[in-house]
């Protein structure tokens, strides 16, 4: 496995950001169970978020990883915690077995740190209903507070280490946009081009290597994008179509994610002067994206240059992005939208995401920026265009 990416200092910068959030709602302990905070918080790295797997967060001591006992040794490589006490596992009895549920074990383990008030991420992909009814009824003296969310809202700010490496995964992104224009032609099956786009995104750069996406490329062509979560198939490519590509290049976990829309062959109005509308929209969002400013400023900067134009977005125009695990590359906390008062700071990282989904098609032109100390920094080298083949 490649060395910590992170100080010593910096692991406890974190568990001290956490445990302050810990205190201010009352809690002795935090069960976390997303995989992206878990690695925030430890480092563990591991393709084992399919079964039940925690950090449990005390307020003082190092935290302690627990989860299926055959995952141990790879948690002992990628934790921080020099402890081997500091690393728990049950038995494989407890997987995917319908009469014993992992989380009576992981009770023990509660149990034994007298905590009694206790955070829990309820609305989180990998803590399930089952998991939460195991846990209550096997810690009948506890309470179980939501805390979804307290990892994440501390991960906001991002600090120079971690900024590094999404400026190694906006090399990688770049690269993968270079890799589409240079390959993509007329009659070229769709999976063979999103192979190559895989290929050069795990090879990465001379600076970086490439690490899996949390989600796969996205790449709808035609009538197929005036959807946005569409992925792939064998059609081949056709000329006079559009066809968008989101996708993210990845260092570490850390995710740069960007869009850019394909036409092989001639544009149509119509594409022109969203086109347009679009640039200029994201120009004045991104001159609001500064420090001090909301997430809701950026969203109505944005929208009212957009609207202004005869074009409109129902949806948001951003999110938080950074370390993330499937199947999201979210942060899942402040977004550029109406109504989000979260006020801008340097070390934040968004995916500002203007994408229109048009009656003949879609249009996505993206972007991850940096808030810095005089503003929105873009990160990728890709230009910001319709790319014309």
């Amino acid at each position: 496995m490649p060395a910590p990416a992170f100080s010593a200092e910096e692991y406890a910068a974190r568990l001290e950001r956490c445990r302050t959030a810990m205190a201010a709602r009352g809690l002795d302990l935090l069960i976390v169970s997303d995989p992206s905070n878990m690695h925030w918080l430890t480092g563990y790295d591991g393709w084992s978020f399919y079964v039940h797997q925690a950090v449990l967060l005390s307020l003082d001591g190092d935290p302690v990883w627990w989860g299926r006992a055959m995952d141990a040794a790879g948690a002992l490589r990628t934790v921080w915690m020099p402890e081997s006490e500091a690393v728990r596992g049950y038995d494989d009895t407890y997987v995917q077995n319908p009469d014993k549920h992992p989380m009576t074990d992981l009770a023990r383990h509660v149990a034994a740190t007298g905590a009694r008030r206790i955070g829990v991420e309820m609305d989180n992909y990998y803590y399930t209903a089952a998991a939460h009814a195991a846990l209550a009824g096997a810690l009948p003296d506890a309470a179980l507070a939501d805390a979804t969310g307290l990892v994440n809202w501390a991960r906001a700010v991002k600090s120079p280490a971690e900024i590094a490496l999404l400026r190694a995964a906006a090399g990688i992104v770049s690269a993968m946009h270079a890799r589409i224009l240079d390959l993509a032609e007329p009659g070229m099956p769709k999976h063979r081009l999103v192979a190559d786009i895989y290929r050069t995104g795990i090879e990465g750069t001379d600076d970086a290597w490439g690490d899996y996406p949390a989600i796969v490329p996205m790449a709808p062509s035609g009538m197929d994008a005036t959807a946005p979560h569409l992925t792939w198939d064998d059609t081949p490519l056709a000329e006079d179509e559009p066809t968008f590509f989101e996708i993210a290049g990845v260092h570490r976990r850390y995710h740069c994610p960007q869009s850019r829309t394909l036409f092989l062959g001639s544009v149509p109005d119509a594409y022109r002067r969203a086109e347009a509308a679009v640039l200029e929209a994201m120009a004045d969002g991104l001159d609001a994206a500064r420090p001090g400013n909301t997430c809701a400023d950026v969203a109505q900067a944005f929208n009212g240059t957009l609207n202004r134009h005869g074009f409109v977005k129902d949806s948001r125009c951003g999110y938080a992005i950074g370390l993330s695990y499937p199947p999201d590359w979210g942060e899942r906390t402040m977004s550029f939208r109406e109504g989000d008062r979260t006020v801008l700071e340097p070390g934040m990282t968004f995916h500002f995401m203007p994408a229109l989904w048009l009656e003949e098609g879609g249009l996505e032109i993206t972007e991850t920026i940096l808030i810095g100390a005089d503003g929105a920094e873009c990160l990728c080298a890709t230009p910001r265009q319709i790319f014309v083949k």
